[in-house]
């Protein structure tokens, strides 16, 4: 069929005494403002007797929720496989979607409205099809891969052939900048003569369409003739029972094939045989980060937040938006005047006509910000694309759409804790003495054994304390999805964490698996899981005898009492087996430490340096030098004097017991010195240096603090063959390289100084840059005294009269 058939379908002639006659096509722009607008117009114009929208008919139940007054766009619809929730797909809609816009006019006018797209039980087993197409082969992947990848982009192809080079542009000139005819100032309803004005902008884009489907065929996108199929299908049964005065409301890319003249036969044997799966549908919340192009979905657009305050703004919109911008800067403390306001909208409007727009646009709008309220920085300016630009809304739905069991319990407990799920980032600190934050703790990590991942738990700023918990959290639309995948665990978040956790305990096979999981148990506090959890543990730690294994695991057990402890929680039978881990671990670590290549050596340096602090945990009541904390430093003590053993692991371990005050200085020193001996290869020699001062654990102020080692590291590295330097450079530069700026720089400042000369007092040394002078500055130290009185809550010191 032609573009100027098509046009001719889609608006037929007008009647003598109202309207033209349906069915009416009205193409749109999912998600556009302008076509939203059009739709609205085009309604109250023709008065259809029924209104029929692109969308998966199992939908239609409901629709009426649409008129609840909790309803909030953005929503999208959520169609999921009952036998396998993760196959799930969306149909978003915002304020501004054209969709929405008829879904509400069909309600406000008791005009039945309904969906007719392909029916969410095909069009999931469809995708389900593909992804099995895409791993069967590269033949059939590459073929699979041009079915679902759309060729032809055609807002693009109208943009081009206008002259335009930017698609948006054009859709923004040609359509958002112009009011509908049909619909007067203020949204009040079109007058007499204005039906045939209010739908003449379809039958142009309906064309234009036509002409495009005539160029490119189906687009790349064969699977859309079944769709379209079931569409002239669901129009023909309208028109039946409505007449021909029915609107259908679609994407206007499949006007051409709405129009089209075909049999119904013929588009019955298109839908024969396909798959089929059982589905289930409801609405979520959605959010307009989710309706933006950059989230991967291809029908959304780049800014949904102008394009909602389009839609919203009944007159002035760029004076409105500026005021918006203006609100949002002073919000984060910067200087925005009403004068900038005024001058931000000028420069606008000069711009858009020095580039022949009709109106100033989200481009020339984005340079007068820039320009006039951002000082010319792009800093600011993405705080703007990000809460404006982009926006941060989360929609909300009334409580009686549908929902698992899972997400009404998940809902009711949000609503106790007064933990609100929100689209935008924010830090959450619970201090886990008060039982509300204890009770949100729980929650969120119950979640999190879920899969549903709502929070992340992050490094408090405020304390190290075991009592505080920080947590980043950001409720994002696919957690619905997350929440129907839990749902076969159980009906309550509770119950659905317990008997997943249980479950991981028996299917786990590694032992570092399981005590993650008793720590998670632990948090999440599940008393009903955790005896599972801990038969299971015990039953892996007796059959593992890797230490590697018995060292991954140990660190899990030991923070699982720490919080054990804070949280009033019987770890009794966790204190034993993680006391029987400890012990095994302190046999069986020295002989594990010999015989390593780099890469092992490394991954056990960081194994002990685990062990070391969850021993610390598990003994902090022990007399140094007894029970297992004195075991286990007796290990260190062998591991850093047996020469077979890894030398980046003889560092670290000569490190730790010079931090715990289990190693004189004098003994240190002397290690140090064996290990950069001439007759040590400089290799091993350098990693013995990274396991001792490497990292950013304070090697650095260890070498500050003590000239002798950092002479030693001084004598050894000058002493290092030429043709062997470069094999030791990188290895150095990690370690030094890991160190504070201010660090380094005073190293730098002590090697340039050199070292003292024997015999000769700090004193009589010669003078050296001002901060770093060998000797002690008793002016400067009496200066400190009085501040470090006062943090110690000393009287000061009685002056002495002066005779």
């Amino acid at each position: 069929m032609s573009g100027a058939a098509v046009a001719a379908a889609v608006t037929p002639g007008r009647t003598t005494t109202g309207p033209a006659a349906g069915p009416w096509l009205l193409g749109v722009r999912h998600h556009g403002p302008g076509s939203a607008r059009a739709v609205l117009a085009a309604l109250r114009a023709a008065r259809p007797a029924a209104v029929l929208i692109e969308g998966p008919p199992e939908g239609d139940a409901l629709l009426p929720l649409a008129a609840d007054p909790h309803m909030r766009p953005p929503v999208a619809l959520l169609a999921h496989a009952v036998d396998d929730p993760g196959r799930a797909s969306f149909w978003p809609m915002a304020a501004f979607s054209p969709e929405w816009v008829a879904i509400r006019w069909a309600l406000d006018h008791d005009v039945p409205v309904r969906f007719i797209d392909l029916p969410a039980a095909h069009s999931l087993a469809l995708k389900e099809t593909a992804s099995k197409e895409l791993v069967e082969g590269p033949e059939r992947a590459e073929d699979a891969e041009e079915e679902i990848t759309p060729v032809v982009d055609p807002i693009r192809v109208l943009a081009e052939t206008a002259g335009y080079d930017d698609p948006e542009r054009w859709w923004e000139d040609v359509v958002e900048h112009r009011a509908p005819t049909g619909e007067t100032d203020g949204g009040a309803p079109p007058s007499e003569g204005a039906p045939g004005d209010a739908l003449a902008p379809f039958g142009a884009l309906a064309e234009a369409m036509g002409a495009l489907r005539e160029a490119y065929g189906d687009g790349g996108q064969p699977r859309d003739a079944v769709r379209e199929a079931y569409m002239r299908i669901q129009l023909r049964t309208a028109r039946k029972e409505f007449g021909d005065g029915v609107a259908v409301v679609c994407g206007a890319w499949h006007v051409p094939a709405l129009a089209a003249r075909t049999t119904l036969a013929a588009d019955r044997a298109l839908l024969k045989g396909l798959p089929k799966v059982k589905t289930d549908l409801t609405w979520v919340p959605w959010t307009h980060r989710r309706l933006a192009r950059r989230s991967g979905y291809g029908a959304g657009i780049d800014s949904p937040g102008w394009y909602g305050h389009l839609f919203e703004a009944a007159d002035r919109p760029i004076e409105r938006w500026m005021t918006k911008v203006a609100g949002l800067l002073r919000g984060e403390d910067r200087f925005v005047s009403t004068a900038h306001v005024i001058e931000a909208v000028r420069l606008a409007e000069t711009l858009a006509a020095l580039r022949g727009r009709p109106l100033a646009g989200l481009g020339e709008t984005t340079d007068a910000v820039r320009a006039v309220m951002c000082e010319g920085s792009d800093v600011p300016l993405a705080l703007v694309r990000d809460r404006l630009i982009v926006g941060e809304s989360l929609g909300e739905v009334p409580d009686t759409a549908p929902a698992v069991p899972l997400q009404r319990d998940l809902t009711r407990s949000q609503r106790t804790l007064r933990l609100k799920p929100e689209a935008s980032e924010r830090e959450l600190d619970l201090d886990l003495r008060k039982e509300t934050d204890a009770a949100r703790s729980r929650l969120l990590h119950r979640l999190r054994l879920l899969d549903v991942g709502w929070g992340d738990p992050v490094a408090g700023r405020g304390s190290t304390g075991t009592f505080r918990e920080s947590w980043r959290l950001r409720w994002e639309p696919e957690l619905h999805v997350r929440v129907a995948e839990a749902g076969v665990w159980g009906t309550t978040v509770l119950t659905a964490a317990t008997a997943k956790a249980a479950s991981q305990a028996v299917a786990a096979t590694a032992l570092a698996d399981v005590t993650a999981l008793a720590e998670h148990c632990l948090l999440a506090e599940l008393p009903d899981a955790l005896p599972v959890v801990m038969k299971a543990l015990a039953d892996r730690a007796a059959l593992d005898a890797d230490v590697g294994h018995l060292a991954d695991a140990l660190p899990a057990l030991a923070r699982s009492l720490r919080y054990g402890d804070v949280r009033s929680t019987d770890t009794a039978a966790l204190t034993e087996v993680a006391a029987g881990l400890a012990e095994r671990i302190c046999v069986g670590l020295p002989p594990a430490c010999t015989g390593l290549d780099p890469d092992g050596a490394e991954a056990l340096r960081g194994q002990v340096e685990a062990v070391h602090g969850a021993i610390g945990l598990l003994d902090t009541g022990a007399e140094p030098g007894t029970g297992l904390r004195g075991r286990w430093d007796a290990v260190l003590h062998k591991l850093a004097a047996r020469d077979a053993v890894a030398g980046i692991i003889r560092g670290r371990a000569t490190r730790l017991l010079l931090d715990e005050g289990r190693l004189a200085e004098d003994e240190a020193a002397r290690l140090m010195g064996l290990a950069l001996s001439p007759g040590t290869p400089p290799a091993d020699a350098a990693a013995w240096i990274e396991g001792f001062v490497g990292g950013a654990s304070g090697g650095g102020m260890l070498l500050v603090h003590d000239e002798r080692l950092l002479g030693l590291v001084d004598a050894w590295l000058t002493g290092v063959p030429a043709d062997q330097f470069t094999d030791v450079l990188p290895l150095l530069r990690r370690t030094f390289s890991a160190y504070e700026p201010g660090v380094r720089r005073t190293l730098g400042e002590l090697v340039r100084r050199g070292p003292v000369p024997e015999g000769a007092r700090r004193d009589d040394a010669a003078p050296a840059t001002g901060g770093f002078g060998p000797g002690l500055d008793p002016a400067r130290a009496d200066a400190v005294e009085p501040v470090l009185r006062l943090l110690l809550g000393r009287p000061p010191e009685p002056v002495e009269a002066a005779i």
